[in-house]
């Protein structure tokens, strides 16, 4: 028979728990941050749904800042 309870473990099996465990907490953050990232995009892709479709072909507000002045050379 064992002389320790089957839940002690050696060092080296505690150790590689430890790492396990840990690579899988950062797997599961950078699953939350992709799946939170999606549900942003997801929000205002459907925002835009319920916007008028005379909005979405207006000109666009920024050709003001663009409009070129001539150079003129002495």
């Amino acid at each position: 028979m064992q002389e320790k309870p089957y839940y002690h473990q050696a060092e080296r099996d505690t150790l590689r728990n430890w790492v396990l465990s840990q690579m899988l907490r950062g797997a599961g953050w950078a699953a939350a941050l992709v799946i939170g990232i999606w549900v942003v995009f997801i929000a205002i892709w459907a925002v835009g749904e319920f916007l008028p479709e005379e909005s979405k072909q207006m000109p666009s507000p920024y050709g003001a800042l663009s409009v070129a002045q001539p150079v003129r050379f002495a």
